[in-house]
């Protein structure tokens, strides 16, 4: 059945794929987001113990699920890795650094002979959890916005800004992206600590947390959303291939896939503020049950907006002709097919997910679990 699949069909399934990885990644960075408030919500050593063991037994997930989304990139659409990897290499290489220090300090935190000690490693968090994901945000924003390259008749890149990536900071659409994303995840959060752990103090905080980081969000959002309706964008001719800009592109996008554009944005959000109204405003822990399904809902509405209907979702301020979309940016039909047959096992990787992740959630954590004469981690 598979190896029936014409190219087209490969690459519009490629990219679902990677939109789904990608959705998924957006999810796990509640993990993140969690860094983020250690520094303001725990009032005391136990406290903020507490929510460094529940966010440390995660975030290798959240770290996986990254890598595997580039992985996916870089076999689909090898021409997408090569243009941003290798001409953006800033903007990635600071993002790979938060990374680095996210898992140094998961390992150091307070492990004896720490010379840096605990409050470091808290900090190197939080930037992991801030500056990453405002870069993620920043990065995934010039899938509309464009980015500075040329390819040429090689395919070579050749950058053509000296920040190499990093100017796309400058921009109030990719900020606002990426401050989205920022306070979106620590409203996941807030939501999984407060699903996750037993701590009355607490609970209380992270609820109080999860209302007031969805209000921070909501200018961004709705800042991105609204440019998103009235900005021009690139199209692309389906006979020639040629990329010109089109008034009003991702409305249009939006409005030509009701159900995955529209329906997937709008059922997304509202789950996201169920989630975060069923937290706050009643004593149920699941909020983030429904928060969480609701945000890869609107991520995979965003990457459907930007791939799909004939649209270039790396596309070249510099030179609209070197903008990549998923028919001219995909590997070949047979590599393409390859991959297909593979992917056949993701709902089995999946189930495997889903059963540590309940096998580390048996019972919901404790002070007493984290005490060192148990036995158990303690990050």
């Amino acid at each position: 059945m598979i190896g029936q699949l014409d190219l087209n069909t490969l690459q519009v399934l490629w990219w679902l794929i990677c939109s789904l990885v990608g959705a998924l990644f957006i999810f796990m960075t509640f993990v993140q987001g969690g860094q983020t408030l250690l520094l303001t919500i725990p009032k005391d050593e136990e406290a903020k113990s507490l929510m460094v063991n529940s966010l440390g037994r995660k975030w290798e997930l959240g770290f996986t699920t990254l890598v595997l989304f580039g992985g996916a990139l870089f076999a689909a659409f090898p021409l997408f890795y090569a243009s941003s990897f290798g001409g953006a290499y800033w903007v990635w290489i600071s993002i790979l650094l938060t990374f680095i220090l996210q898992a140094v300090s998961y390992e150091f935190r307070k492990k004896p002979g720490n010379f840096l000690g605990a409050r470091t490693h808290e900090i190197f968090l939080f930037i992991n959890g801030s500056v990453g994901l405002l870069l993620i945000g920043v990065a995934i924003g010039t899938f509309f916005t464009g980015s500075n390259f040329l390819l040429n008749d090689y395919n070579q890149v050749f950058w053509q800004h000296p920040l190499r990536g990093l100017e796309a900071a400058f921009s109030l659409f990719n900020l606002s992206f990426g401050l989205f994303l920022v306070f979106h995840a620590r409203t996941l959060g807030a939501m999984y600590l407060v699903n996750n752990l037993v701590h009355q103090e607490l609970e209380t905080d992270l609820r109080k947390a999860a209302l007031t980081n969805l209000i921070y969000s909501l200018p961004f959002l709705l800042y991105v959303l609204i440019s998103l309706l009235v900005m021009s964008g690139f199209a692309v001719d389906p006979a020639t291939g040629i990329i010109s800009m089109e008034s009003g592109k991702y409305l249009h996008n939006l409005l030509a896939m009701p159900v995955q554009g529209i329906g997937f944005l709008l059922v997304g959000l509202v789950l996201v503020v169920l989630g975060v109204a069923a937290t706050r405003f009643t004593d149920k822990r699941s909020g983030i049950w429904a928060a969480g399904p609701g945000t890869v809902l609107v991520v995979l509405s965003l990457l459907f907006t930007a791939g799909y209907n004939n649209t270039a979702f790396y596309p070249s301020k510099f030179d609209l002709q070197s903008s990549l979309t998923i028919h001219n940016a995909s590997s070949s039909h047979i590599t393409l097919t390859a991959m297909s047959y593979i992917a056949l096992a993701i709902p089995f990787v999946l189930a495997y997910i889903i059963y540590v992740w309940r096998a580390m959630d048996t019972g919901k954590l404790s002070a007493s679990d984290i005490s060192s004469d148990k036995g158990h981690d303690f990050y």
